[in-house]
C-alpha cells in the first residue's frame, strides 16, 4: 500500500463539482440492499452519478475479511461513464479507521470515503460506533480530523440529528467541519425515530444556513420532484436517496432528466430480471448462487411491491408536509381503479412474504422479462388470492425497514 497524501484543496474541489452536481442524486450506503448487483442496476442502467457502498466495519476490512472487503467492491463495467464511488466504514479508532480508508481508496478505487455515524441498530450501536459517535461530538471531532488528515481521498460524514429528540445537530455539524470533513450527509431523524417518522428539514435547512460545508440532505425521497422539493426548501447541495431507490432504482433516471418515468408491469419485471441477471453473475448460477440469490432477491421483492405510479400531477407538493414514502398507500392510489389493475400488477403491489419468494424464484427461471410475464400470469391466477388474504390477515406480509446508515 502506497504512503497517504491528503488530497489537496485542488482535488477536493475537483471532487465536490463532481459530486454536487445538479443531476447527481446520491444512493445511500443500504446495508444488504447496496449489494453489488443493485449498485450496478442504480449505475449502468439509470445513470447513478454517485453510489456509496453498504457499510463495512474498518477492524475487519482492515484484517482483509471477505465479506467487508465485498462490501466496497467498486462496479467497474462501463468506464466510460462518469460516476463517483464512496466507500462508507464504521469505526470509532482513527488509526483503523486511516487503513480502512486506504484499502477503500488505494485497493478499490473509492473516489470518497464515508463514515457512519447515523446507524441505530444494536449490533452496531452496541461497539460505540454508528450512531453511537454522535453522543460525544468533542471526541468525534478528533476521530473526523485524524482519518480525514491520514487518507488520500475526501472524507464525507453520514450523520443524524442525534440520539433522541434533543437534536445535538448543530454542535455535530460544527465539529464536523472544524475537522476537516469534505461534506455532511444528514439523516433527517434522531437514532432512536430510526425510520418511524418524517424526516426534518427545518433542522437540515437550518444546518445549511449555519454551515460553511457542504450538506447533503437524506430521508423520505420517494420520486425525483421530491428530491427537487426537499432541495429547494432546505437549500442543501445534493440529496441523497435510500428506500425510495430500492422501490425504485430509475429514480435516478428521473432526477437527471427532470422527468417522470411510468413503467408498466411489463416494463418494471424487465428491471426486476436485469437485477436477476447482474445476481446471477455475481453470485453464480449453480447451488451457491442460487442460494445467495433466495437470500436477496426476496428481500427486495420487499421493497418492489411497494412501487405506485404517483404522477407528479396529482401528487408534487406533498412532500415537506405529507412524505409519500411514510404512506402505506394502498394497492391501487389516487386515479387508479383496483378492479381495473391486472393480476400481474396486483401481484407486484402484492406484499406477502411467500408472493416475493414465488416471483424471485419466477425471475429465476425465467429465459425472459416476457417468459416472466407469463409465469406470473399463471402464478397469480393459482395463489394471488392467498396471497392477499394472507397480507389482510397480517400473517405474511413483508417488513423490511431495516437499513443501517
Amino acid at each position: 500500500m502506497e504512503i497517504y497524501r491528503k488530497p489537496s484543496e485542488d482535488a477536493v474541489r475537483a471532487w465536490t463539482s463532481r459530486v454536487l452536481r445538479p443531476d447527481a442524486l446520491w444512493l445511500a450506503p443500504l446495508t444488504k440492499g447496496g449489494n453489488y448487483p443493485f449498485r450496478r442496476l442504480c449505475e449502468i442502467d439509470f445513470g447513478c452519478r454517485v453510489t456509496v457502498s453498504e457499510m463495512a466495519f474498518a477492524r475487519f476490512l482492515g484484517k482483509g475479511n471477505r465479506v467487508e472487503r465485498a462490501r466496497v467492491r467498486r462496479v467497474r463495467e462501463r468506464e466510460d461513464l462518469e460516476r463517483t464511488f464512496g466507500a462508507q466504514i464504521a469505526t470509532n479508532a482513527i488509526g483503523e479507521g486511516v487503513r480502512a480508508g486506504l484499502i477503500a481508496s488505494q485497493e478499490f478505487g473509492a473516489d470518497f470515503v464515508d463514515l457512519n455515524c447515523g446507524c441505530p441498530i444494536h449490533e452496531t450501536w452496541k461497539r460505540g460506533l454508528g450512531a453511537a459517535l454522535l453522543k460525544k461530538p468533542a471526541k468525534l471531532e478528533r476521530l473526523v480530523e485524524g482519518i480525514a488528515n491520514g487518507i488520500d481521498v475526501p472524507l464525507t460524514v453520514k450523520i443524524r440529528l442525534g440520539i433522541d429528540g434533543s437534536s445535538q445537530a448543530s454542535r455535530i455539524a460544527e465539529s464536523l467541519e472544524n475537522a476537516g470533513a469534505s461534506a455532511i450527509v444528514v439523516h433527517g431523524r434522531t437514532k432512536e425515530q430510526r425510520y418511524t417518522s418524517a424526516s426534518d428539514y427545518d433542522v437540515i435547512k437550518r444546518l445549511v444556513e449555519e454551515r460553511a460545508i457542504p450538506i447533503i440532505g437524506n430521508g423520505d425521497v420517494l420520486t425525483y420532484y421530491d428530491a427537487v422539493d426537499r432541495m429547494k426548501y432546505s437549500g442543501v447541495s445534493a440529496m441523497m436517496v435510500g428506500r425510495g431507490a430500492l422501490i425504485k432504482p430509475w429514480i435516478f433516471k428521473e432526477f437527471a432528466e427532470g422527468k417522470e418515468w411510468l413503467p408498466t408491469a411489463l416494463e418494471r419485471v424487465g428491471v426486476y430480471y436485469t437485477l436477476r441477471t447482474y445476481m446471477m453473475e455475481s453470485f453464480g448460477d449453480d447451488d451457491i448462487g442460487k442460494r445467495r440469490y433466495d437470500d436477496f432477491m426476496p428481500w427486495h421483492m420487499g421493497f418492489f411491491c411497494r412501487y405506485r405510479p404517483l404522477p407528479e400531477a396529482l401528487f408534487a407538493g406533498r412532500a415537506i408536509n405529507d412524505p409519500l414514502l411514510q404512506s402505506r398507500l394502498d394497492v391501487a392510489v389516487e386515479g387508479e381503479l383496483r378492479e381495473e389493475l391486472s393480476s400481474v400488477e396486483r401481484l407486484l403491489r402484492c406484499s406477502s412474504a411467500d408472493a416475493h419468494a414465488a416471483i424471485s424464484e419466477i425471475l429465476w427461471e425465467a429465459s425472459s422479462p416476457e417468459d416472466a410475464m407469463n409465469r406470473l400470469e399463471d402464478a397469480a391466477k393459482a395463489s394471488l388470492e392467498e396471497w392477499t388474504a394472507q397480507v389482510a390477515a397480517g400473517s405474511r406480509g413483508a417488513s423490511v425497514d431495516t437499513i443501517r446508515g
